[in-house]
């Protein structure tokens, strides 16, 4: 029946009630929190474009590791920042690597959490592109073998998952099969499977020096006009071994993360990359929108679209504001 025996805000009367009938949950166990790791001791920097999100020596990081876990967040993702850098990106697959000692000190601290390492080459080529480059463009198949090495790398040094987002073809495949290879048979991906060649990027871009010197990446990252491709670029990463596929960015491919979700059975996880973020802490320090709330309907969109985890820099305010 209609109005007026229907009446819709009913079940809206109250905080009670509202809670009783709520759709979708976010928690803290849902959040990833990234950590940009640098060279150097007793290291906490702050990234202007990023108000609250500092880069931090491998002593600080496990201090905020602390800090992380005692809000309620089980995972972090690890982004390295070399103080060298060449056209080999040698310094992704050293094993005394920014990021492989970040892991092992992770893990040797905090043995119960989760430390995800984010295997590219962006931020350790002197190009600032994301493999190895052959007459001015990025050669797919050698830059497989450099991935497999820096995901190896990382297995050895304790990471408990390794995600590719290099957006190179083959990437899941290649590193599914050196893992296996070398003991790793456990060791779970999530693969970067729509990575968009956004302009909400820059942000992360300043505070892990990957900025490319030439060109852009639109030779290997997604057209963000196209939805089907990404369907595509999933099923191939499935098809591979990806354990779980994400969708990068968030909040502007709403629509895409909503696909994967009737599409696949596995695991979907949603990036609210650094432009998200700033713009969200942009707008609140001018006094234009709360900052709670805006972040937390923002991270309730991604969880209503079919993301089961979502990567963000509000991972640990979030988790105080939920607790």
């Amino acid at each position: 029946m209609s109005f007026p025996a229907t009446r819709m805000r009913r079940l809206r009367r109250t905080k009670a009630l509202r809670d009783l009938v709520r759709e979708t949950d976010l928690a803290p166990q849902h959040l990833i929190q990234p950590l940009f790791v640098v060279a150097g001791e007793a290291v906490r920097e702050s990234v202007e474009s990023m108000p609250g999100i500092d880069r931090f020596s491998i002593n600080e990081v496990v201090a905020e590791a602390t800090e992380l876990q005692a809000a309620g967040i089980g995972a972090v993702i690890l982004f390295g920042v070399p103080s060298e850098k060449d056209e080999l990106a040698s310094g992704a697959y050293d094993d005394e690597g920014v990021v492989q000692m970040a892991v092992r000190a992770l893990k040797e601290a905090h043995p119960d959490l989760t430390v995800i390492t984010d295997v590219c080459l962006c931020e350790y080529t002197s190009h600032g592109h994301c493999g190895f480059v052959r007459d001015g463009e990025v050669d797919n198949d050698i830059t497989l073998e450099l991935l497999a090495k820096t995901a190896i790398s990382h297995a050895d040094a304790g990471a408990d998952v390794v995600a590719p987002s290099d957006m190179m073809d083959g990437r899941i495949g290649a590193v599914r099969h050196q893992l296996d290879e070398e003991g790793h048979a456990n060791t779970p991906i999530i693969a970067y499977s729509a990575k968009f060649a956004s302009a909400f990027y820059g942000p992360f871009r300043e505070a892990a020096e990957s900025t490319p010197e030439f060109g852009d990446r639109r030779g290997y990252q997604m057209d963000p006009a196209n939805a089907r491709e990404a369907l595509r670029e999933a099923q191939l990463d499935v098809e591979e071994g990806a354990d779980m596929v994400m969708v990068k960015p968030a909040l502007p491919y709403l629509d895409v993360i909503q696909r994967f979700r009737a599409e696949f059975d596995l695991p979907i996880a949603a990036y609210q990359v650094s432009g998200e973020y700033s713009m969200l802490k942009a707008a609140a320090a001018n006094g234009w929108i709360d900052d709670r709330a805006a972040a937390l309907e923002s991270l309730t969109a991604i969880r209503r679209a079919g993301a089961d985890v979502i990567l963000t820099y509000y991972a640990k305010e979030a988790a105080g504001w939920l607790s």
